[in-house]
C-alpha cells in the first residue's frame, strides 16, 4: 500500500543501489531495485535516507539516484510513442494479472519455486499513483513515464541512448530517403 501524499523525488539506477539502515557501510539491508521510484527525505554529505512508495525507508548513496523534474513534462509532444495513457495502462494490467495468477499457483501448490521463476522471468511492470497523477514503468521502450490524466511523458530510461533506434513517437519511411538531384549534381 502506498504511503499517502507519496511523491517521488527520484529514480533508483537502472542497476539498483545497494541500502542501509543507517548512514553506517556496517549495516547493510535489502537493495533497492532498478528504476524504484523513491522520495529523497534527508541528506547526510553523500548519504540519502530514501522512502519508497510502501513506506519502507534506507539509507543509499544519494549520489546515486536520478532526479526527477518538480514538474513533469506534459506538452503535447508525443515523447513515449504515443500520448494515450490507456494502452500503457492496459499493459500494465496485464502484467499484474499474469504475476498474481503466478503467485496463486505458487501458494496453491500448482507451481515449485523453479517453475515460478520461468513463468515470471523477464516480467518488469512498475505503478505509482500520486493522485491526478501516476507514473508507469513502460517495459516495451524501457521507460519511465509521468502521466497527468490525459497525456505521457518520458522521464527516465534504463538504458543508453542507440542511434540506431528511431526517435520515440517517429515513423519509420518503408523506402530510402529522398534524393534531389540538380544539374549540378545529388544534393
Amino acid at each position: 500500500m502506498a504511503t499517502p501524499g507519496f511523491r517521488p523525488t527520484h529514480v533508483v539506477p537502472r542497476d539498483g543501489v545497494p541500502a542501509w539502515e543507517s548512514p553506517d557501510p556496517d549495516r547493510p539491508t535489502v537493495p533497492l531495485d532498478p528504476l524504484l521510484p523513491v522520495r529523497l527525505v534527508e541528506r547526510l554529505g553523500d548519504w540519502g535516507r530514501v522512502l519508497c512508495a510502501n513506506g519502507w525507508s534506507a539509507w543509499v548513496d544519494a549520489r546515486r539516484l536520478i532526479t526527477l523534474p518538480d514538474d513533469p513534462p506534459t506538452t503535447g509532444a508525443r515523447l513515449t510513442g504515443t500520448a494515450d495513457p490507456r494502452p500503457l495502462l492496459a499493459r500494465a494490467e496485464q502484467a499484474l494479472a499474469g504475476y498474481r495468477a503466478a503467485v496463486r499457483d505458487l501458494m496453491s501448490g500448482g507451481l515449485d519455486g523453479e517453475s515460478f521463476r520461468a513463468r515470471t522471468q523477464g516480467e518488469r511492470i512498475g505503478v505509482v499513483v500520486d493522485g491526478e497523477s501516476v507514473w508507469l514503468y513502460d517495459a516495451e521502450t524501457g521507460q519511465w513515464a509521468h502521466c497527468d490524466g490525459a497525456r505521457l511523458a518520458a522521464l527516465a530510461v534504463d538504458e543508453p541512448p542507440r542511434a540506431d533506434r528511431p526517435p520515440a513517437g517517429a515513423t519509420v519511411p518503408d523506402h530510402p530517403p529522398t534524393r534531389v538531384v540538380t544539374p549540378e549534381g545529388e544534393r
